[in-house]
C-alpha cells in the first residue's frame, strides 16, 4: 500500500557520498575556529568612591555612563549605576542627563 520507496544503487551512493562531504566540511569548520573564548567573570564589589586613583581615573573620561565604567573596572552595571551615584554624592561628577533607564554623567570641574 503505501510507503517510502526503496533506494537504488547509484542513489544509495550518491546519498552516502554527500553524508560524507557534509561530515568533513564540519569537521573544517571545527579546526578553523579554534579553542573556545574564554568568559570573563565580572565582579559585584563596587570601588571606592573616595580613591584618589579611582577619582583621578575617572576624571580622564569625557562621558560616564554606567556601561562604559562597568567595561573599565570589570563589575556588573548595576554595581557601576551604585558607583556612579556615590561620585555625584561627593561631588566628583555631575548629572547631564538621564531617564529610568539611563544616566549620563560627565566629570565635575
Amino acid at each position: 500500500m503505501g510507503g517510502k520507496k526503496k533506494l537504488g544503487i547509484k542513489q544509495m551512493e550518491k546519498q552516502q557520498v554527500k553524508t560524507d562531504e557534509d561530515k568533513a566540511k564540519e569537521a573544517k569548520k571545527k579546526e578553523k575556529a579554534g579553542p573556545p573564548k574564554e568568559r570573563k567573570t565580572v565582579g559585584i564589589m563596587v570601588p571606592d568612591a573616595k580613591d584618589p586613583k579611582n577619582v583621578s581615573e575617572i576624571k580622564k573620561m569625557n562621558v560616564l555612563t554606567p556601561y562604559t565604567v562597568a567595561t573599565r573596572y570589570g563589575i556588573r552595571i548595576s554595581a557601576a549605576k551604585d558607583f556612579l551615584e556615590q561620585l555625584e554624592a561627593n561631588g566628583s561628577v555631575q548629572l547631564v542627563s538621564g531617564s529610568h533607564n539611563i544616566k549620563i554623567y560627565k566629570p565635575a570641574a
